[in-house]
């Protein structure tokens, strides 16, 4: 027997995000966010000195954000619903619990080991592969519900060659290993998307969330700090942009399982494709990343492309 939510306000946010207009503005201001997750990481990197090489500190910043994420998610349902979140059981507990150990551990691992091998450019257009492939699946998974057409088929090609031209030359400002890195985050990122919307279906949305982020944040602390990391800001700035990497989290993997429970996982998934877009232009004004590269302005005409592809409505077909 599967827990259901019955709680009013939970029924009313369904409602609203379930509506096409709120989804596709919340949709935007989901993957913006996300967007400026990687420019800011690396701020975080410089000011709390940790070195690309150094893992177990990478990991213990991750991990502590991730951890800090669920707290702001608790603390957020608490205010909504003005009683404590509603704790799954069993064996949907277990599926929440695998879906932080696969969606945050294991994704963040990889990408957050990518952030510090890639430039910002470089790993917000590899990340945009998390979209299209969140499509295809999409099509494999729920089948005519969420079918793939031709529109989609060109939009996934066009944002693929995108990616193609981003990584001409010299790895695209990085390392073979962050690119390998980001390509598998992406991946691991886009099967969670069934998963968390399967799972959202079981347990109140905001419950999903904070046990996703705090399981998986606590994996990634634990395993860094057990290998020695540590963590020992530089600046005053240090902590502010942590609790801003927080709050990315919180606030966006709540936005994202409420948009994936209420809507088609390829009309949500498409929107990452801003992800790149927000995160150029942040890593140049934030990181002085240089933003006039042909091959990251090409790659973006092309990722733009794509999304408005993906997302477009096919006329009904008319008879006489």
């Amino acid at each position: 027997m599967t827990e259901t939510n019955h709680n009013p306000g939970a029924s009313r946010l369904d409602a609203l995000f379930a509506a096409p207009a709120a989804a596709v503005i919340l949709a935007i201001v989901c993957n913006c966010l996300w967007g400026s997750a990687f420019p800011f990481i690396k701020m975080g990197y410089r000011l709390f000195a940790i070195d690309s090489a150094d893992t177990a500190s990478i990991l213990c910043f991750a991990g502590v954000r991730f951890m800090l994420a669920a707290v702001l998610v608790w603390l957020c349902g608490l205010a909504l619903n003005r009683r404590p979140l509603p704790m799954p059981k069993g064996r949907v507990l277990a599926q929440c619990c695998g879906l932080g150990l696969w969606q945050t551990a294991l994704q963040y691992f990889f990408y957050y080991s990518a952030a510090a091998a890639l430039t910002g450019a470089m790993g917000g257009i590899l990340n945009s592969t998390q979209s299209f492939l969140g499509v295809i699946l999409a099509h494999f998974v729920y089948g005519k519900a969420d079918r793939m057409t031709r529109s989609k088929a060109l939009g996934c090609v066009l944002g693929f060659g995108g990616v193609l031209v981003a990584t001409l030359g010299d790895h695209g400002g990085g390392s073979a290993w962050g690119m390998i890195a980001m390509l598998t985050a992406s991946v691991i990122f886009a099967f969670a998307g069934p998963w968390n919307k399967s799972v959202t279906q079981k347990a109140d949305s905001f419950s999903v969330c904070c046990i996703n982020l705090g399981v998986g944040g606590l994996a990634l602390a634990v395993a860094g700090f057990a290998m020695g990391g540590r963590l020992a800001p530089q600046s005053a700035a240090g902590l502010p942009v942590l609790l801003f990497l927080a709050f990315i989290s919180g606030a966006g993997y709540v936005l994202w399982a409420l948009l994936m429970k209420n809507n088609p996982v390829s009309r949500i998934a498409v929107f990452g494709l801003l992800i790149p877009v927000i995160t150029v232009l942040l890593s140049a004004l934030l990181n002085g990343e240089t933003l006039m590269d042909w091959r990251y302005l090409a790659a973006l005409v092309l990722v733009c492309a794509g999304i408005c592809l993906v997302n477009r409505r096919t006329a009904p077909s008319q008879t006489t």
